[in-house]
């Protein structure tokens, strides 16, 4: 699965950056994808020293 994360600049964005889920950033490359797909856009909304987005990022998508 390709990193895409792995350039990001936000921090948020860079601790998401290893996790098992083919993440995107916005933008619309991303609702062309899942357009072309047909498939629904999740989005993950937080920032990096958010101690329950950490927690969130545990329990959902690291598993």
């Amino acid at each position: 699965m390709p990193n895409r994360l792995a350039s990001a600049t936000s921090p948020y964005l860079l601790q998401h950056a290893d996790n098992p889920v083919d993440w995107w950033e916005w933008g619309p490359e991303a609702f062309a994808e899942a357009r072309r797909r047909n498939v629904p856009v999740l989005l993950s909304v937080g920032y990096a020293a958010c101690h329950w987005c950490q927690v969130s990022e545990l329990a959902l998508m690291k598993r």
